[in-house]
């Protein structure tokens, strides 16, 4: 199967299969549902932002029903050690060592509220996220294919005794996403389905086998001609080098903004990125990878507003 061609046709399909399946049980939220598929597909992980009770779970286990995956979910608290979450060794008397396998050991695993979690445990993740194994006591356990980490977090100003993210576990997120309550017209279909929504059984629409395979070769799918990677260079480093950051955002940030690119163009039916695609999903790559300087912060400088100046002033590819 590895050598076989990958159809554009079927892989575009595909992946827009599973944004229209998830959406019959997920209302609204279209930009969420279609960046939590581009991370998936593009080999990331994506952290979401919003109050409890905005479908935060049913999202998550929309997307493990239809990829046919393992779902697994871990709750955030000042409490939790790293073990609880990569696994741990026991010993029987006659000195046999057994590994209890942890909940990363999963195709989608949502780790809710992390912001909740110390930072001791969040470094039990990088591992995980950025090469897919963990290591117990020297030994180095594979994790499955894909895996795909949906984190939630409390938006900081509200949450009482929350930690920071790491920046370095934050670098690991290809997508940073808020999720706000439903509009009220959206609501109303909410509370009708609230009652069966859980029974109602989600079609697979692919496996796990075959999202891993379009994940390692989707550059072979999607062209990303080179004014187009240099556009997303340009703009990331108009963001690092901005007079008003302190620290900007990784290379790590731009070979996510690559992925997912191509994943965006996929679902829109193009087999090839436009720069629309990059400007889309920007803010949402490199809005949790950098920090302002204190001093500009005072001065009502925000985030948004110098990735919007980003998009602004760099020239944008003809």
């Amino acid at each position: 199967m590895e050598s076989k061609q990958l159809d554009f046709d079927e892989v575009s399909r595909e992946i827009r299969d599973v944004v229209s399946t998830i959406s019959k049980i997920y209302v609204g939220k279209s930009d969420l549902v279609k960046l939590c598929i581009a991370a998936l597909y593009s080999g990331g992980h994506i952290l979401i932002e919003g109050l409890p009770g905005t479908g935060k779970t049913l999202l998550a286990k929309a997307i493990a029903k239809t990829i046919g995956g393992v779902y697994k979910r871990v709750q955030g608290h000042p409490d939790i050690l790293p073990s609880d979450i990569i696994g741990f060794h026991v010993y029987r008397v006659s000195g046999e060592r057994i590994f209890i396998e942890g909940p990363i050991f999963t195709n989608i695993l949502l780790f809710d509220e992390l912001n909740r979690t110390p930072t001791r445990t969040q470094a039990a993740l990088l591992e995980a996220m950025q090469e897919l194994q963990v290591t117990v006591d020297g030994i180095t356990y594979k994790l499955p294919r894909p895996l795909m980490v949906i984190a939630t977090q409390v938006p900081h100003k509200y949450a009482r005794g929350a930690y920071e993210i790491m920046e370095t576990l934050a670098d690991r997120f290809a997508i940073s996403a808020p999720s706000y309550y439903n509009p009220p017209e959206e609501e109303v279909e909410v509370v009708k389905k609230a009652d069966h929504i859980l029974t109602v059984p989600v079609e697979q629409v692919t496996t796990p086998q075959r999202v891993d395979l379009i994940s390692r070769r989707i550059h072979e799918i999607v062209h990303v001609s080179d004014y187009v990677v240099d556009y997303m260079v340009r703009l990331i480093n108009y963001v690092r080098y901005h007079r008003a950051v302190a620290y900007g955002p990784s290379h790590r940030a731009t070979v996510h903004l690559l992925g997912v690119s191509r994943v965006m163009a996929l679902i829109d039916g193009r087999d090839y990125v436009i720069p629309d695609d990059v400007k889309k999903i920007f803010n949402s790559i490199v809005i949790h990878r950098f920090k302002l300087k204190e001093e500009f912060e005072l001065e009502g400088v925000t985030p948004e507003g110098v990735i919007e100046e980003a998009l602004k002033n760099v020239p944008v590819p003809k």
